[in-house]
């Protein structure tokens, strides 16, 4: 299974300069951390180097810094809310990204790239586990819509470089994210970031009881950041073939028994008021990982000791300013 597409010898990242694309970002910090064991030369640039969403600014840059190597994490992100309130800026703003890098870095020659998809590309009612061919056989997740679509477009635009031009463009599709460097704001986060923030603050205030979205029914499975590093620079010195790969642990846990976990790694003891006038997202978002294992790759934190580290790393992101509780 996809073991063709495995590469007999691995790319060498050794000696090459290496561009992690939204290295601020949860996905790309945890990227430039597991880049540290290769010794190739990271290259960062932030907004003020580079803006990503101008095609101009994107080809003076990438023209004149000449990477080797190029992970595309950066993106536009958010959570229900976020996406279905402002589906202009999801849609634009992630179109342009992906388009000004993906094409610049053919033009210049770039040696390999890998854009970060998202599992919620795939249908709202996709087969569970959703394999990778399920991709385009029927409707998306309304709630997500914009931002899938844009993630669909990135990772055919991979596809089509690849055909054309023989680029050396992989794409990878990560499930539920969690870990060092998340978005904790209420109006912004995922699930389980949202969860650690509202139960930590019941918990500093004793409050009773805590608002969850939804009914608690939907299943979802969580990858720490930090395994979901290690794959793509597994996948960037293993795999080269159009495919693009899920990665995620192959195991899902309800929103409720999360919850509950989430409390007791917190040390909140309270009841939770489910919020059934809130959507639910889809029913059920698990990803079949059987290509990705043929490689040779699977995660390694448990969910509950990622939890754990997590909740570690809040506590010392408010300790030192970076989290401020509202």
């Amino acid at each position: 299974m996809m073991n063709e597409d495995r590469l007999e010898q691995p790319f060498e990242l050794s000696g090459k300069k290496v561009w992690v694309a939204g290295h601020r970002g949860m996905v790309g910090s945890a990227i430039v951390r597991r880049l540290q064991r290769e010794a190739c030369d990271v290259i960062l640039a932030g907004r003020q180097d580079v803006d990503l969403r101008e095609q101009a600014s994107v080809r003076e840059w990438m023209g004149e810094t000449k990477p080797d190597v190029v992970f595309l994490a950066a993106a536009k992100v958010g959570g229900i809310l976020a996406n279905d309130t402002r589906p202009g800026e999801f849609l634009h703003d992630n179109l342009a990204i992906q388009t000004n890098v993906i094409h610049t870095a053919h033009d210049i020659g770039v040696q390999k790239l890998l854009f970060l998809g998202s599992t919620c590309i795939y249908p709202r009612m996709a087969p569970q586990p959703m394999p990778e061919d399920c991709l385009l056989t029927g409707p998306l997740e309304p709630t997500n819509e914009w931002y899938a679509i844009a993630k669909i477009a990135g990772l055919k635009m991979c596809q089509a470089y690849r055909k054309q031009y023989g680029a050396d463009f992989i794409s990878a599709m990560p499930t539920n994210l969690y870990g060092p460097g998340d978005n904790y704001s209420p109006q912004g986060s995922h699930v389980l970031p949202a969860m650690i923030g509202k139960m930590h603050k019941a918990k500093m205030d004793a409050a009773p009881t805590v608002p969850i979205w939804g009914t608690g029914t939907p299943r979802r499975e969580f990858l720490h950041v930090d395994d979901l590093a290690d794959a793509l620079v597994y996948l960037m010195q293993n795999y080269s073939g159009p495919t693009a790969l899920n990665v995620g642990v192959g195991e899902d846990v309800s929103i409720a028994e999360l919850a509950q976990m989430v409390a007791d790694v917190v040390g909140w003891n309270g009841s939770f008021d489910y919020d059934t006038s809130k959507p639910d997202g889809t029913p059920r978002k698990l990803v079949d990982v059987s290509r990705l294992s043929a490689l040779g790759w699977r995660a390694q934190i448990d969910l509950r000791a990622g939890l754990e580290r997590t909740y570690r790393d809040y506590l010392a992101a408010i300790e030192s300013g970076d989290i401020r509780l509202g």
